[in-house]
């Protein structure tokens, strides 16, 4: 990859996704036209303390507003479709997707009173439409949601081809499985380049097939007397629809929970991706009248969500399902990093309430929807491409897939690592970077977006480890005399009933800055009294406790 000072032709920018998960999004521009491949969230980290979600950075696109051309989705993951109603905020461009997709979408906009003034495209596999520039071949994929696709993108340099989430699974549920001969064709015309899903690069072998999930789930349900409640990701419709068809087999009717849950089961029944009648079906209400041996219940929770039907259920908060004995959880998931803790939390709650708890450190019950390493090399080999990117995980996922590509025989030259920001000019036959451009992570908190930063998270930090002291005074302005106070108040500091003698010091610490000051200017300054108590409070809790708790002073004079 050769270093210049600038490329007129191609550029192609990750605004998200390389080096972390999730946070999806890829704009694609040439000279005045930009078309943008994914819009999606992030789910806060933990250090992200009262965070909801997190989007992309949309400053470049704002700077280049007049080129935003068009929003194309691969398929209906949040990480890929989760920041598009705070992306409409402020662009008024079409949506390309596929049918299941789009409803997604749809049911998103109108929460947000965005679904009037959108505009959505309804796309096929195989399907070929003009933007601009660029035409948009739309390539079926085999993944964990129905409808997914990839993209060959032919441009005025060169055909991208963008995997989108992807694994090769040869006995899928819906007999559809990854459109490889259309990639090895245009692997046989020539690629420029192929922009690649890392997200199990670190995984040997094959994805294992969504069938065998099937398999080890009907086993267990096949010895249950009692109830069965699976958690399950609510988008993977492959997973619902093999349950659906095992409650069939063994006479359980489903009851779905969680609001989730019920509206892509609604949204997939409508448009024909689950076959699931109503008479499969019960209600909360009907649950009293079946036999525990009748019912399967299908439910959302699956990472220990706090306000999720299972979390509820397991904590007893739940008003209308209560977890007892003789009933069986079975979390279809994997353990998401840094859930962990959580899940295990929930795993002993349910536990104590009778339930046995199957999980898939216990039984092969849940694979994922991302390729492994011997299918990645497959999708290498098929497409053949002149340049290798990365794309879609941390940055040692993309470090090992460079690695893999390399060990295949392409020339390190050629197999790119970048990150967001990075800015790739692709020409017909030569790639080059130029200097890096605005990105980063926007925190949305209730209704405020962008409105949280660093500092406000690192004062959040500091509150919920060391708590907050705050301090009130009032002095009358003439006199200078006390009016009021001074009280201490201790939040998640120390309990002020069990340790008054530290609050009375503090009082005490207060009544001599009073007298200094008095002393020294014969008069009170309020702001410089207020700096005077933060300073000496903090030395003293430090000095005799350790700690550093929030000071916040209040001098009022009237």
């Amino acid at each position: 990859m050769s270093e210049k000072p600038a490329c007129s032709t191609l550029k192609v920018i990750p605004l998200g996704g390389l080096g972390e998960i999730g946070l999806n999004m890829m704009v694609f521009e040439y000279e005045d036209s930009i078309v943008i491949v994914d819009c999606g969230l992030m789910f806060p980290e933990e250090e992200m303390l009262g965070v909801d979600i997190v989007i992309p950075d949309f400053s470049y696109l704002l700077k280049n507003r007049e080129k935003v051309t068009a929003l194309v989705i691969t398929h209906g993951h949040e990480d890929h479709i989760g920041a598009i109603p705070f992306f409409l905020r402020e662009f008024a461009v079409p949506i390309y997707g596929t049918a299941l997709t789009l409803a997604l979408i749809r049911e998103k906009l109108r929460e947000h009173n965005l679904l009037d003034r959108t505009e959505l495209i309804q796309i096929v596999a195989r399907q070929v439409v003009e933007i601009g520039p660029f035409g948009f071949e739309f390539i079926r994929v085999c993944h964990s949601i129905p409808d997914g696709v990839g993209l060959a993108i032919r441009t005025p340099v060169g055909v991208i081809i963008h995997s989108g989430d992807f694994k090769i699974d040869n006995t899928p549920v819906d007999d559809k499985r990854l459109d490889i001969a259309r990639l090895g064709t245009y692997g046989e015309e020539g690629v420029l380049a192929l922009l690649s899903d890392s997200t199990n690069v670190e995984r040997p072998g094959y994805t294992v097939s969504e069938k065998e999930v099937g398999v080890t789930l009907r086993n267990v349900l096949r010895e249950k007397q009692g109830r069965v409640i699976v958690a399950v990701f609510a988008s993977n419709l492959h997973r619902i629809q093999q349950l659906i068809d095992i409650a069939r087999e063994f006479g359980r009717k489903v009851l779905l929970s969680g609001k989730s849950m019920i509206n892509n089961v609604r949204i997939a029944r409508e448009l024909g991706y689950l076959d699931f009648t109503r008479d499969d079906e019960i209600s909360i209400q009907d649950l009293q009248y079946m036999p525990d041996s009748q019912v399967l219940m299908l439910t959302t929770g699956t990472q220990g969500e706090p306000m999720s039907a299972l979390s509820r259920m397991a904590f007893n908060d739940h008003k209308k399902l209560k977890v007892r004995e003789g009933d069986t959880i079975i979390l279809s998931s994997r353990f998401i990093p840094g859930n962990e803790r959580t899940i295990q939390n929930i795993i002993n709650h349910l536990c104590r309430n009778g339930a046995e708890v199957i999980h898939e450190q216990v039984k092969d019950i849940h694979v994922s929807g991302h390729a492994c390493q011997e299918e990645l090399k497959i999708l290498i080999n098929v497409v053949q491409p002149r340049f290798f990117v990365p794309i879609h995980g941390e940055f040692r996922h993309l470090v090992k897939h460079r690695q893999l590509a390399l060990s295949l025989g392409m020339s390190p030259a050629n197999c790119l690592l970048i990150e967001n920001g990075n800015v790739m000019c692709f020409g017909p036959e030569e790639v080059c970077t130029t200097d890096r451009i605005e990105t980063g992570r926007v925190f949305v908190d209730g209704k405020g977006v962008g409105d949280v930063g660093g500092l406000v998270l690192r004062d959040r930090r500091h509150l919920s480890e060391d708590g907050l002291v705050i301090v009130s005074l009032v002095i009358d302005k003439e006199s200078h005399e006390i009016l009021s106070g001074p009280d201490i108040f201790s939040r998640g500091f120390i309990h002020e009933e069990t340790k008054p003698e530290i609050l009375y010091e503090g009082q005490c610490i207060i009544f001599e800055n009073i007298d200094r000051q008095m002393e020294e200017a014969h008069e009170l300054d309020c702001a410089l009294l207020q700096e005077q108590i933060r300073r000496d409070l903090k030395r003293f809790f430090i000095r005799l406790l350790d700690r550093r708790p929030v000071i916040y002073p209040i001098v009022v004079e009237i």
